[in-house]
């Protein structure tokens, strides 16, 4: 696929690839997306970022700044639902980065949606499929090992659209700036936080955080 970038952008991407763990050669297929998207982003308006050097930072990088937490979903051939996707960030940038990673995108928009399926297709993602669906209609309860959300909505309001497609024991994987507190004290009763981890996003000088968020088991 032609993604002709100027030498910058993809250093600049390479360099963050290499901050975050991540084999440098993840590069062309991210680029390749990221061409689709701007093709795309002319006529659509999938995103509301234009500049091709501050998607790399706020889309790529900022969603694979997760990828360790999925890692073990990979590992097992487990399934992780992207609630709420939009152009599929951050479920398509995990999905190159992390072979094995079965991921659905849930989209209820039909031009993102058929742009992602068009991205699955020319990038070659056989364990990505997009469901055209909103959030609480999709029925596909206890499928999921986890869901994620990335700008979506308050954690309870996640918890409540998707919390019906975690397997027991799963968990919402939320990406959020400050830590939220108040969200955390609205979740509702039999959910909590297990976990919260400071993330570092390459290119960005902004807080980030990934919590972590079970059904609290009985």
């Amino acid at each position: 696929m032609d993604s002709t970038f100027p030498p910058a952008l993809r250093t600049r991407l390479e360099a963050g690839l290499e901050a975050l763990t991540l084999d440098r050669a993840l590069a062309e297929p991210l680029l390749d997306y990221l061409a689709l998207l701007l093709r795309w982003n002319r006529t659509y308006n999938l995103t509301a970022v234009r500049e091709p050097l501050e998607m790399v930072d706020k889309h790529l990088l900022d969603s694979l700044a997760m990828h360790p937490h999925v890692a073990d979903i990979a590992a097992t051939g487990g399934a992780l639902a992207d609630l709420g996707t939009g152009a599929g960030l951050p479920g398509i940038p995990l999905a190159i980065a992390t072979p094995g990673l079965r991921v659905t995108l849930v989209e209820s928009n039909g031009k993102k949606a058929r742009f992602m399926r068009e991205a699955v297709r020319k990038l070659g993602l056989a364990d990505v499929r997009v469901a055209e669906s909103r959030i609480e209609a999709l029925d596909e309860p206890g499928a999921f090992d986890a869901i994620t959300a990335r700008a979506l909505a308050t954690l309870p309001l996640i918890v409540e659209l998707g919390g019906h497609l975690l397997k027991p024991g799963g968990r919402l994987l939320a990406m959020k700036g400050v830590y939220p507190h108040d969200e955390v004290a609205a979740l509702p009763a039999g959910w909590e936080v297990t976990g919260s981890h400071p993330l570092r996003v390459p290119g960005l000088d902004a807080e980030r955080h990934l919590l972590v968020v079970t059904r609290r088991p009985g």
